[in-house]
């Protein structure tokens, strides 16, 4: 029996099915403790995060990774409820197995991406 996919609610209602995310709220440029990740099994794997950041960064970087900008709030709905965020990036592998994200038209993309793909190395690599 397979998860129950993490759901992703943005701009005007549309939705968008997901098995694992990065949240990156705006403040994780400068304090990138801040950074969640969720699995739509409830399990956290740091791997698998760092290969979503690191994956979605190489993309961003060649020009490949698709991001829809948003300006209102993301709810993020999960096997432990629901939770919003008001400005940052969310990083996602949807049920397909492709990476997106959901970015406000407020930030800086490439520094959101910077940032998550800093802390999951450094979580893989020190064990944080």
């Amino acid at each position: 029996m397979s998860a129950k996919p993490l759901r992703l609610i943005s701009d005007g209602g549309v939705g968008t099915d997901c098995v694992c995310l990065l949240i990156v709220p705006q403040r994780a440029i400068h304090e990138p403790g801040y950074i969640r990740g969720l699995h739509a099994s409830g399990v956290t794997n740091k791997h698998e995060f760092q290969a979503l950041a690191q994956t979605a960064y190489y993309q961003y970087q060649d020009g490949e990774l698709e991001c829809f900008p948003v300006s209102e709030p993301i709810e993020i709905i999960g096997p432990g409820g629901s939770e919003r965020l008001d400005a940052g990036l969310v990083l996602y592998r949807d049920t397909d197995g492709a990476i997106r994200g959901i970015v406000h038209e407020s930030v800086s993309l490439k520094r959101l991406l910077e940032s998550a793909h800093r802390f999951c190395t450094r979580w893989v690599r020190l064990d944080i």
